[in-house]
């Protein structure tokens, strides 16, 4: 009897101490810093209102800037299926037009051309 009752003290204080161990704890994580270079391409807006549900815009600046819009096609079509972002198909191409023109293989020339525009002539 005097064992029983050993073994489920024993019992108890494990699972409480294990219960203790298992509490929900807060962590909290820092402001985001990282931001998707604007643009005046509808893409931006759907850039922010639908890639940064999933991952920070610093992903998207880690990418090589001499990625062609079929990398950031594939890259826009892989997050959309099999990752499951929630975009709509007619929003892919705009989101890959941003995304090529601001951060791949377009972006100097297209960043060239709006200096060019902006310059009074």
């Amino acid at each position: 009897m005097k064992t029983t009752r050993v073994v489920i003290a024993i019992a108890a204080a494990a699972l409480a101490s294990s219960l203790a161990w298992a509490a929900p704890k807060e962590i909290k994580l820092p402001q985001e810093t990282a931001i998707y270079k604007p643009s005046t391409l509808p893409g931006y807006n759907l850039a922010l209102q639908n890639c940064m549900t999933c991952h920070s815009a610093q992903y998207v600046s880690t990418q090589p800037s001499t990625s062609p819009r079929a990398y950031w096609d594939a890259t826009v079509k892989k997050m959309k299926k099999p990752f499951g972002a929630p975009l709509k198909d007619e929003d892919v191409e705009p989101i890959v037009d941003y995304l090529v023109k601001t951060y791949g293989a377009e972006a100097k020339k297209t960043a060239a051309k709006e200096a060019s525009a902006a310059t009074p002539h």
